[in-house]
């Protein structure tokens, strides 16, 4: 059971360690160095030698503080979702609002750290870290304030975390192949619709959907996708909530 136990730690359930280096190099220095590092060269520059010699240390001098690159991961994904906002007070009548201002915020962040896409597959615990937690639970609490159940809160959380990080994965995958292409998004977006339409010619369903955001600004017909989309499952959640009221 201890072996199986092993396989399942986590920097979030370790007291912080002290060194008696002078000066100590401390978490919060591994972690900026972290994200600054994943924020300008991306997923695959992060190494702990890497990160070491960025921070004028051995390798093993972050062994101190972490057992292993993906607790370096939960950590700084944590900290990059720090940034989304929250809302102040949680009013019942408020819950699409700011659901969906969450969703936005989440979205954001994702965008400004494409990195986390990949990221969050390698760091399967990262949901323990006190942001992310912080975030889950006002999501809870304004599903519960708005008179879902705990369950059907806790499977609307889920759906909405779901959708956001699913979308934004996809987007981040096509920003990077955007930035690859050396073209601006609006050509690259242009260009793809055109090689589409060729391709979806013996499909009519498919065509129509092409021809139809032939012309759309990039950029905006991203933003608008996710208002949408997001707006689609709340949408479900209100027909489900009224149900449950009705009975």
């Amino acid at each position: 059971m201890a072996a199986k136990a092993h396989q399942f730690s986590s920097v979030w359930t370790r007291p912080e360690r002290q060194r008696r280096d002078q000066p100590a190099l401390s978490r919060e220095q591994i972690v900026a160095e972290a994200l600054a590092l994943l924020d300008t060269e991306g997923y695959d520059a992060l190494s702990m030698r890497r990160l070491g010699g960025r921070l004028n240390v051995g390798a093993t001098s972050l062994y101190t503080h972490v057992t292993n690159k993906d607790e370096i991961l939960e950590l700084v994904i944590d900290a990059a979702f720090g940034d989304v906002g929250l809302p102040a007070t949680i009013v019942a009548a408020n819950w699409r609002t700011d659901l969906l201002a969450l969703g936005k915020d989440l979205r954001a962040t994702v965008l400004r750290h494409p990195w986390i896409s990949t990221a969050m597959t390698g760091a399967g615990l990262a949901y323990l870290g006190p942001n992310l937690m912080r975030m889950s639970d006002t999501m809870l609490a304004i599903l519960e304030a708005a008179g879902f159940d705990d369950l059907d809160a806790d499977r609307a959380s889920n759906a909405i975390w779901a959708y956001v990080l699913g979308s934004t994965s996809t987007e981040t995958a096509m920003l990077t192949s955007v930035a690859r292409s050396g073209m601006s998004e609006q050509e690259w977006f242009t260009t793809m619709m055109s090689m589409a339409e060729q391709a979806a010619q013996n499909y009519p369903h498919v065509a129509k959907r092409y021809d139809f955001y032939r012309d759309a600004d990039a950029a905006q017909s991203r933003d608008d996708f996710f208002d949408a989309e997001l707006g689609l499952i709340l949408d479900g959640l209100e027909l489900r909530r009224s149900r449950r009221a009705g009975k």
